[in-house]
């Protein structure tokens, strides 16, 4: 394919990175990461801070702290090579297993801690029932509590739906 305008390749470029930019936050991603993701995604090869500062409009530091951020989530790899004394940087390739499993393990992690949260209410809750004499404010505690059991059952149930949907849980994926 020949393309012979440069400005519409150009406006094509950024069009692409402006609407991707858009799914990805659905993951989570700030808009700048997710800016920075598709930048490195769509250049043919890694790319410094430098490089990637220039092509953002954007601070080297900035530039830095959102590459630190999606190594975290492994969204990005740090590649070395042969004579090349920067640090380059480079988009992992399998967008689906990636950003899946970033997403989800985000999910778990939240489910989660909001479980063990409840739960240690739940356990102030029963040591504090007996202490009630009120019927009325001895059946709004158990109902709260019943309440509390559905809410962890739910999270759990959110832990597990997740795990299932995990394509790095799942090799045949």
């Amino acid at each position: 394919m020949v393309v012979k305008d440069h400005h519409f390749l150009e406006d094509m470029h950024t069009k692409v990175t402006n609407e991707f930019s858009k799914t990805l936050e659905m993951f989570g991603l700030t808009p700048a990461d997710a800016r920075l993701f598709v930048t490195l995604y769509l250049h043919q090869g890694p790319m410094t801070l430098d490089e990637m500062s220039e092509a953002l409009g954007k601070s080297k530091t900035s530039m830095s702290t959102g590459v630190r951020g999606l190594l975290d989530q492994r969204l990005v790899e740090r590649v070395w090579k042969k004579g090349f004394r920067k640090d380059l940087y480079q988009a992992n390739e399998n967008l689906y297993r990636n950003f899946m499993s970033s997403y989800i393990k985000k999910w778990q992690a939240a489910a989660n801690g909001q479980k063990d949260t409840l739960e240690s209410m739940e356990g102030e809750l029963k040591e504090r029932v007996q202490e009630y004499v009120n019927q009325e404010e001895m059946q709004q505690a158990e109902q709260l509590y019943r309440r509390m059991e559905d809410m962890v059952r739910f999270h759990e149930w959110i832990a597990e739906a997740f795990k299932e949907l995990d394509p790095s849980e799942n090799p045949s994926d």
